[in-house]
C-alpha cells in the first residue's frame, strides 16, 4: 500500500497555521506529511513562507504518529550541509525517529538571499559534496572534508537519534538519479515519471522508498478551483529547466504572464470530483512510488480539505 501524505506548504500558510494542518491531517488519517523549505513564496499572492524547520520542530512535537519529511531542502547555500546534518538529527530526536531529511539541488528564488546563485555546473558539484559530507554526520562520524566547494575542519553531531535519519534526494535525470541511488536511501520525483524511477533502480536504488507530490485543488465549485489555482500555481508548469534560475516572485509572474486558467487545470485535478483526484494519484501509484505527499492549493481551503480527505478521499486511496 502506498503511503499517502499531506504537504505542508510554507508559501500558502503562516507557522502556527502550518502546524494545525499537521495535527488535522495526523488526525484525519494521512500517513506522513512533508514541508516545503523556501524563503520566499513563487509567488506574491501565496503570501507567507516561515522558516520550515522551526515549523518542522513545532510538529514534531505536535504530533504523535505521522512521519515527517522535509520537501527538499537544499544544503549548498543557505544552509551549510554540516548545519543540516545537525538540524536533522535534532528533528529525528524532536520526533522520535519519525523525520526522513530530504535533499535537491534548490532554486536561485530561495538560495540567492545569501549570495550570488552558482552554474548549474558547480551546483551539482557542490550538492554532491554536500551529501559527502551530510551522510557520515547523520550516521555518528567525527568528519574532516576538504573539497572544491565546501571545508568541514572537524564537525561531529552530538544529538542524534539511536537509528540515524535516513536520508532522500530528489531526482531530475541519469546524473541526479545517480547520486540518489549512492547517497540516499530513497529518490524524489515531483511527476510521475517512471522513467526517473527506472534509472534510479539501474543506478542500484532497488527496493527503497520513492517519494511524490501531487498537488490538486478540491472544492465544491470547480470554476472557483480553477481560479485559485491558476492564481497561486500557474508556475506549476514552468519545469525544472526554468525554475531553478528565475530569481524573485516578481520573476515569476513574469514568467507565468501568459499562462492560461486551461493550462493550469490540466496539471492540476480541479473541483469536488473525487474520481478525477484519486486517477491523478493512480498514477503515481503505477510509476512505481511507494509514497505521494498530496498538496491542495489555496492556503484557507485546507480544514475543509483535510475534513473531505478523511471521508472520501483517503478511503478511495487505500484501496489502490
Amino acid at each position: 500500500m502506498v503511503s499517502v501524505g499531506y504537504t505542508l506548504l510554507c508559501e500558502q500558510a503562516g507557522p502556527k497555521e502550518l502546524v494545525d494542518h499537521a495535527v488535522r491531517a495526523e488526525a484525519a488519517g494521512f500517513d506522513h506529511v512533508v514541508v516545503s523549505d523556501h524563503y520566499y513564496p513563487w509567488l506574491d499572492s501565496q503570501g507567507h513562507s516561515p522558516y520550515a524547520w522551526s515549523v518542522l520542530g513545532a510538529v514534531a512535537h505536535a504530533t504523535d504518529r505521522v512521519d515527517l519529511m522535509s520537501f527538499v531542502t537544499c544544503p549548498i547555500r543557505r544552509y551549510h550541509p554540516a548545519v543540516v546534518a545537525q538540524k536533522a538529527s535534532t528533528v529525528g530526536l524532536l520526533s522520535d525517529g519519525r523525520f526522513t531529511l530530504g535533499l535537491g539541488a534548490g532554486e536561485n528564488l530561495n538560495e540567492h538571499v545569501v549570495g550570488g546563485w552558482p552554474h548549474v555546473q558547480q551546483r551539482h558539484e557542490m550538492f554532491e559534496e554536500a551529501l559527502q559530507i551530510i551522510r557520515p554526520l547523520l550516521n555518528g562520524e567525527t568528519l574532516t572534508f576538504s573539497g572544491n566547494h565546501f571545508d568541514v575542519p572537524d564537525a561531529y553531531v552530538w544529538d542524534r537519534p539511536d537509528t540515524p535519519v535516513p536520508m532522500a534526494v530528489a531526482a531530475s535525470g541519469p546524473q541526479s538519479a545517480g547520486l540518489a541511488a549512492e547517497y540516499g536511501d530513497g529518490v524524489i520525483a515531483t511527476e510521475p515519471d517512471p522513467q526517473i524511477i527506472a534509472l534510479y533502480e539501474d543506478a542500484g536504488g532497488g527496493g527503497r522508498n520513492r517519494y511524490g507530490q501531487l498537488a490538486i485543488c478540491y472544492g465544491p465549485d470547480e470554476a472557483e478551483c480553477r481560479k485559485i489555482a491558476h492564481d497561486q500555481f500557474r508556475w506549476f508548469g514552468l519545469g525544472w529547466r526554468v525554475m531553478p534560475d528565475l530569481p524573485s516572485p516578481e520573476a515569476f509572474n513574469a514568467a507565468t504572464r501568459f499562462v492560461r486558467e486551461e493550462d493550469v487545470a490540466q496539471g492540476i485535478t480541479c473541483g469536488p470530483d473525487v474520481d478525477r483526484h484519486v486517477e491523478a494519484f493512480r498514477a503515481f501509484v503505477e510509476a512505481g512510488f511507494t509514497h505521494v505527499a498530496l498538496v491542495q492549493v489555496g492556503g484557507e481551503r485546507q480544514p475543509m480539505f483535510l475534513d473531505w480527505a478523511q471521508e472520501q478521499l483517503l478511503p478511495r486511496l487505500r484501496e489502490l
